[in-house]
């Protein structure tokens, strides 16, 4: 500035330009909007300035004291500047910022997602578009999964699928390795990882194709597996198109036997629960019939399962996919066929509601001793007899297991003739249950009170529930679990992790023993861990969790576990 007045008309330093300003405003005269004008303010920002300067009694407040030096950067400024540098190039290779943060993890600068997505938005990159499984790009340096390159030099590891490995000394004790014997294998993958891997998505309920690639990336879970990572999604599709569906029947009867080995309530039913489900299928294919979709309210294509549930163990029994139309009333029989091949005797009572099968079969049930409950469609002339029939032909009973509401229902018990059917059968006809007309139950249990028939029908609807958990939790709805899956063997995985978890919940005991899997993983499975690879164990440390001592009370944290995929190094569990 050549003109000395200049310096303080137009001063250089922040804290000269507000003193000026101030000055200008009241010792000068000027009006607020032209002393903001004149030294650059905007007339709010100006406003509030002057207003606090009149309600400070701080002499300082014209000249505040200069900011110290910023003070040289620590390591962990330098660390956070790196990510952000690696964060920008990774983002180049259109990575999600969960697939960022993992990758940043493997490679020593560990950050949240929520950092990566800040960083991100600092910089003005906007969200990626949500994209298709098969559009996504392959996650940077992950791995081939390879058996042969499974590394256990002792070290330390952090993984988020720690709970998991409370279910290896159970598949350890039913002898994974040798159940997965015939079925389909690699050098690079072998049989038993395959079902591990493919078991351990089933277990953590992971459901969309998307959600496995982090998995990708986590080594806990590819140690529970027994490989050096998880495969990738084609690999585990691949799989499940080279699974031959003549090897499943013998592969389920190993596995029954061994969990009855484990545990004879798993394996010893005696009375079942039968029911069928509708997965709907949304692609084009002629082969794929039409079938009732109770949850839609409408028929439409879709893959028919029939599903028996053990009433005691609370668990999937037995479950057979893709029975036709023509062939759908007869897997009652299918059933008991099965499990005659599996125990040496048929099973003591089914349970089912009237659309499962036709009375020519229930006739069959009868000569092979099955004493089976069932309803009784309705047709109008039958439900106006009954109505019309006087008051004292109904007598009252007390159910136990009902609502209080309608705990005192009215009842007609009598016998009836079926078509097909060669002997008189007992019906109970059944009012004041919260219908407007009467329910119908019929039975081969001539010996057995009304109270405790209806009771155990009531107990038959817990099916539905189960079912609704499956489909909720195993995503047996998806077709597709966490990969594209061959109905079969979707629903066999389904199967062995319902009795994976009962196996969980009966160990737990009482409190526990009826939750369903979706309750036990959110309290005792959901946990990451650490895992310490020693020379001749390995050792998972579980998280703090509020559920932990359930688990040292059921002795998770007393015993050692030979692993066989893991080259025989004992699992121990512990808990920080």
């Amino acid at each position: 500035m050549t003109d000395p007045a200049d310096r303080f008309l137009q001063p250089a330093s922040p804290r000269q330009r507000r003193y000026e300003a101030l000055r200008a405003r009241f010792v000068d005269g000027c009006s607020t909007a032209d002393a903001a004008d004149r030294f650059g303010y905007a007339p709010g920002s100006f406003r509030n300035l002057c207003s606090q300067f009149l309600r400070s009694d701080d002499p300082d407040f014209l000249f505040p004291p200069e900011r110290p030096a910023a003070a040289a950067a620590s390591p962990a400024s330098d660390s956070a500047a790196r990510a952000r540098e690696r964060i920008l190039a990774l983002r180049q290779d259109e990575l999600s910022v969960h697939d960022i943060s993992a990758l940043l993890r493997r490679e020593g600068l560990p950050h949240s997602v929520g950092f990566v997505h800040k960083v991100l938005r600092q910089q003005g990159l906007p969200k990626l578009a949500r994209r298709p499984p098969e559009q996504l790009p392959a996650v940077l340096n992950a791995p081939l999964a390879d058996r042969r390159a499974l590394d256990l030099t002792p070290r330390r590891l952090r993984t988020a699928f720690g709970g998991l490995f409370l279910f290896a000394p159970d598949l350890a004790r039913l002898g994974l390795p040798g159940l997965a014997a015939g079925l389909p294998g690699s050098r690079m993958i072998p049989a038993e990882c395959a079902l591990l891997a493919l078991l351990a998505l089933k277990l953590w309920g992971i459901g969309r194709p998307s959600r496995i690639m982090p998995a990708v990336l986590d080594e806990g879970i590819a140690l529970f597996a027994g490989l050096n990572a998880m495969p990738k999604r084609s690999s585990l599709t691949e799989y499940s198109c080279r699974y031959d569906p003549r090897l499943l029947e013998p592969f389920t009867q190993r596995w029954h036997h061994a969990l009855r080995a484990v545990h004879s309530g798993l394996g010893a039913g005696r009375s079942f629960d039968l029911d069928f489900h509708a997965i709907p299928y949304h692609g084009d294919d002629a082969l794929v019939e039409k079938h009732y979709v109770s949850k839609r309210s409408r028929s439409q294509q879709a893959v028919l399962c029939f599903l028996a549930r053990d009433a005691d163990a609370r668990s999937f029994a037995w479950a057979s996919a893709r029975p036709s139309k023509r062939t759908q009333n007869d897997q009652v029989l299918r059933f008991v066929e099965a499990w005659k091949q599996r125990t040496g005797s048929p099973p003591a009572e089914l349970v089912f509601d009237s659309r499962l099968t036709t009375y020519a079969n229930l006739a069959r049930l009868e000569a092979d001793g099955i004493a089976f409950l069932t309803l009784r469609r309705r047709s109008a002339k039958m439900v106006e007899q009954l109505l019309a029939l006087p008051r004292h032909s109904w007598r009252s009973i007390r159910l136990t297991n009902v609502g209080r509401r309608f705990r005192n229902p009215r009842i007609l018990d009598q016998t009836v003739r079926l078509r097909d059917y060669p002997k008189p059968v007992r019906q109970i006809a059944i009012r004041d249950l919260g219908h407007d007309q009467p329910t119908l139950l019929l039975t081969n249990q001539l010996e057995a009170s009304a109270a405790e028939l209806i009771d155990r029908y009531a107990r038959r609807m817990l099916i539905e529930n189960t079912i609704a958990d499956a489909v909720n939790f195993f995503h047996l709805d998806a077709l597709s679990a966490a990969v594209p899956l061959r109905i079969d063997l979707d629903v066999q995985l389904t199967l062995m992790a319902s009795a994976l978890y009962r196996l969980l919940a009966n160990r737990l005991g009482q409190r526990f023993r009826s939750a369903e899997p979706a309750s036990l993983f959110r309290k005792f499975v959901q946990a990451s861990a650490t895992v310490d690879i020693q020379p001749h164990q390995i050792e998972v440390t579980l998280g703090r969790r509020a559920h932990n001592p359930h688990l040292i009370a059921a002795g998770y944290a007393d015993s050692t576990t030979a692993i066989p995929w893991l080259h025989d190094r004992a699992l121990k569990i512990n808990f920080a």
